[in-house]
């Protein structure tokens, strides 16, 4: 059945990509429209990774670089790889309040409803109100101070103290990231919780509505069953234990001090959280142009978005619509597809080109991770890698290209060519690291250049779509980024890597793109995560020179396992942990390299 869908969604989508196309002398604004048309169609739903849609863009893709002329590699235009793409719900879920044997079963979906980063589990035990559920050093701040939740289950407000104050600590009206639901529930599990329960938002600002299943972004799995609860059904066990919810909101709000408390061991939750975590097979499509010599140069673009939105839209209002993502990236998509046609009409080059589309980025940058670790060709024959990430919507002309002082000669590469007519580019030594594919190949010590034509109002929205994109200068763009590929794969001498420290700063989103490293909230650590996480730790991708970790003797490729004696299970537990630290703090972490446990001290530092 499966199969049958899939081929009958490709042939569904070849009609629209229309017939062959001539192989072109220059670049083509027409020809490259054509391609993010058909990538952001309606038929195409937004491209998720692993769905039937991405799949019939992947051999719609894969059928352009074999017309193109581009050879397979290993046999294949193609690149397997499993992706943990989503959670869905069982129908075991289950939530029960008993306060002196009085049972109180809520309706699932009605009453409550796990967060789609839930564990799977069954739980039943005694109750601690923690607060907020925040534990935040630089503001004074711990609901798990002086209480002991181990193999509890814990319950908490969401948001965050004070939200209405502008002077408050936690920034009034600007959420830190303490106020997410991750950070709350990866603070439980770390603090020994077996179960997690959040309140809705009768309390607060909110409608008191329960969140979508679906909506919820966060970690693959949080290690605890976590569920989303209506405020008013847990009053009954506050009056039990002499409190009033509303009051211990409205007092923690006045002078910022926690009012965590253990509930009478005559009240007890069980609760179930039936979820399952998807993994599909999903596809990297490259196609090779050989070279008279061994060494490639890749030219990369991800071809995956949204989907229906889900968790990631920036318009919640309309998720279950198809966001399109002609921008992102299908604006890329078709740049990699359009430079391949263009370079096959030119001379062989004296360096191969690996032409590559990455699924899974919107993920975490999963199919160019899966990549770099799992490579199609040698990976240390890549002299330099160009990613097009939301290339379709220059404004003023400016565009912005990123990594130029990652490679020792790119300066000079990027001044020898000469900028379209109408086009000015902001340079950056750095973007090494970043939220898009480039990434991956950085932390192999391949240079790159990142282009990108900025941010817009349509960013992860359904209103992404083709008739916004500006082809006349992606295809000027185009053949400049053909310029700098013609130059690499020939005459200029082979970049050498130069390891850019990016510019570190002491606020900002600590999330998955780099704890650890030069940006976030706590102290600086030094390292950058392998976005393709392995099953129990943090892997280091890259641990920066000069840096904390580097100084303690940390590598790339070491697996963190412990941190200051808490076992780190994933990329978030790191990140709270981290964060729950200060400048000045030696911690004790545990590192796997190889078969090995190596045990070292890490004195943190400020970000500058």
């Amino acid at each position: 059945m499966t199969t049958r869908i899939l081929f009958a969604a490709a042939l569904s989508v070849t009609a629209i990509w229309a017939a062959e196309l001539p192989k072109p002398h220059s670049i083509d604004a027409e020809h490259y429209l054509h391609y993010v048309k058909v990538l952001a169609s309606e038929k195409m739903r937004g491209r998720g990774t692993g769905s039937k849609e991405l799949e019939a863009a992947a051999e719609l893709i894969g059928k352009e670089f074999k017309a193109a002329g581009l050879h397979p590699v290993n046999g294949s235009y193609f690149q397997r790889f499993p992706v943990t793409t989503q959670a869905k719900l069982g129908d075991a879920n289950r939530l029960v309040l008993s306060v002196d044997g009085r049972k109180d079963s809520l309706t699932f979906e009605r009453d409550f409803v796990p967060l789609n980063f839930s564990s799977a589990g069954d739980v039943t035990g005694e109750a601690v109100f923690v607060g907020y559920g925040i534990t935040a050093p630089e503001y004074n701040y711990d609901d798990y101070a002086d209480i002991d939740v181990k193999d509890k289950i814990v319950v908490f407000f969401r948001r965050e103290p004070q939200e209405s104050d502008d002077k408050s600590p936690f920034a009034g009206r600007v959420y830190t990231r303490h106020a997410q639901f991750d950070s709350k529930a990866t603070n439980a599990k770390l603090h020994g919780a077996k179960g997690a329960i959040i309140l809705s938002d009768i309390l607060s600002s909110g409608s008191g509505d329960l969140e979508k299943f679906a909506r919820n972004a966060g970690p693959a799995n949080a290690g605890i069953p976590f569920v989303m609860m209506k405020a008013e059904s847990v009053e009954r066990m506050f009056e039990k234990a002499g409190k009033n919810v509303r009051e211990i909101y409205r007092d923690i709000d006045k002078d910022l001090k926690p009012r965590s408390f253990a509930f009478p061991t005559g009240i007890q939750i069980s609760m179930k959280a039936d979820v399952e975590r998807v993994v599909k097979t999903v596809r990297n499509v490259a196609g090779y142009l050989p070279g008279e010599t061994d060494e490639h140069v890749v030219v990369g673009a991800h071809y995956d978005h949204l989907g229906m939105g889900e968790q990631f839209s920036m318009a919640p209002g309309m998720v279950g619509k198809p966001h399109l993502g002609a921008d992102d990236n299908a604006s890329g998509t078709a740049g990699v597809i359009e430079l391949a046609r263009w370079m096959t009409a030119q001379p062989k080059p004296k360096r191969g080109v690996l032409f590559m589309t990455f699924a899974g980025e919107e993920l975490g940058l999963l199919g160019s991770s899966y990549y770099v670790n799992h490579p199609l060709l040698p990976i240390e024959k890549a002299v330099a890698m160009i990613n097009m990430d939301m290339i379709g919507r220059v404004k003023d002309g400016r565009v912005f290209v990123g990594g130029s002082g990652t490679g020792a000669n790119f300066d000079e590469l990027l001044k020898q060519i000469p900028p379209p007519e109408g086009l000015q580019f902001d340079m950056s030594e750095t973007a090494g690291y970043g939220s898009s594919d480039h990434t991956s190949f950085t932390t192999k010590q391949v240079p790159v250049l990142f282009f990108f034509s900025g941010l817009h109002g349509d960013y992860h929205k359904p209103s992404d779509t083709w008739d916004k994109i500006n082809a006349k200068s992606a295809a000027q763009l185009l053949g400049y980024i053909g310029g700098a590929v013609q130059r690499l794969s020939n005459d200029l001498p082979r970049p050498q890597y130069v390891r850019v420290l990016p510019p570190q700063s002491s606020h900002g989103s600590s999330g998955s793109g780099s704890p650890g490293g030069g940006s976030g909230y706590g102290p600086n650590f030094g390292s950058i995560p392998d976005f393709a996480e392995p099953p129990t730790g943090v892997r280091f991708a890259d641990v920066r020179e000069g840096s904390p970790a580097a100084k303690a003797g940390l590598k790339a490729g070491d697996i963190l396992v412990s941190f200051d004696g808490k076992k780190v299970q994933n990329l978030m537990d790191f990140t709270v942990l981290l964060r729950q630290k200060k400048p000045g703090d030696e911690v004790e972490v545990q590192v796997l390299r190889g078969n090995q446990t190596i045990t070292a001290k890490v004195l943190l530092t400020a970000r500058k």
